[in-house]
């Protein structure tokens, strides 16, 4: 008990020591802050200036730390741009099929929309894995038959398609490249709506090759080369971005030309890409496998 209270009085010794020594400091700065609170508080000018200098530095504080939440919330948002993206696409016209007015039709109320009827529908998927130096490239999305991935959708990304799915798992899906020297898409020249088939060489990832244009087409370096409205599967919406002609290449042997087209998917930087669902292709599948063959 002594002890402790030989402790209390030392430490309110070394208080008073403190105060003492340091007495005039500690005077000037009460009556500093004493006139600086009188001169804000009755001095219109004053409080601006200061109230000027306190939102500056609270403006500055408040700024760095949105940067940093910013820099912590990026992958949120740019989950949510690419589900605003879907959405949007859902809403492009080349999503819905038109009915023909020349004609009375009746359309089920469960398809119906402003628009027309409903022929594509969009889900948003991350990319997980994705190759582009190979021959035979394939991309990996974190999305799958759990999700509503079926095998043949289309894949599209920002700038233009990107593949179609061609395996699938719960949660997984797998889609072949445009960058695969398997993969086959119809595109068409915007210019004339000629259409060919689309490939590549294996090469070099930013061009693929356009074959069975006819040479009456007038085709120019710089035209536009789009989803075609003729592919087998039916993958791709028509009208959406493939690239742009490169090179013109005549064949002296055909009436055909060859076209290198710069695709429009930077193949490098994919992060998020949408799945085409046709809404209509089992139906036209379904009707073309009653065609009688030959």
């Amino acid at each position: 008990m002594p002890a402790t209270c030989n402790l209390q009085l030392a430490s309110m010794r070394n208080i008073f020591l403190f105060i003492r020594r340091f007495f005039n400091l500690l005077l000037f700065l009460a009556l500093e802050g004493l006139a600086i609170y009188t001169l804000y508080n009755y001095n219109k000018t004053h409080q601006a200036f200061f109230g000027g200098i306190a939102n500056e530095v609270t403006g500055v504080v408040s700024k760095k730390y949105n940067d940093v939440e910013y820099y912590f919330q990026l992958k949120k948002t740019n989950e949510q741009l690419a589900e605003e993206n879907a959405n949007l696409r859902k809403m492009l016209p080349g999503s819905f099929e038109t009915a023909d007015t020349a004609k009375t039709t009746y359309i089920d109320s469960l398809a119906k929309d402003t628009l027309g009827t409903r022929k594509f529908n969009f889900l948003v998927a991350k990319v997980v894995n994705n190759s582009v130096t190979q021959e035979n490239n394939y991309i990996t999305l974190h999305r799958g038959a759990q999700q509503g991935v079926k095998v043949d959708m289309g894949v599209i990304g920002p700038d233009g398609i990107v593949g179609k799915v061609i395996f699938i798992s719960d949660n997984y899906s797998r889609v072949m490249s445009l960058l695969n020297r398997k993969s086959k898409v119809s595109a068409m020249l915007k210019k004339g709506l000629y259409s060919g088939e689309l490939e590549w060489d294996g090469k070099d990832p930013s061009f693929l090759t356009l074959h069975s244009i006819p040479k009456s087409a007038k085709v120019q370096k710089g035209d536009t080369v789009l989803t075609s409205n003729v592919s087998e599967k039916l993958s791709f919406p028509a009208g959406l971005m493939v690239g742009r002609v490169e090179e013109i290449i005549a064949d002296p042997s055909s009436n055909f030309l060859t076209l290198k087209v710069r695709s429009a998917t930077n193949f490098y930087t994919l992060q998020y890409v949408y799945l085409s669902d046709n809404l209509e292709a089992a139906e036209q599948q379904q009707l073309e496998s009653k065609t009688p063959k030959d």
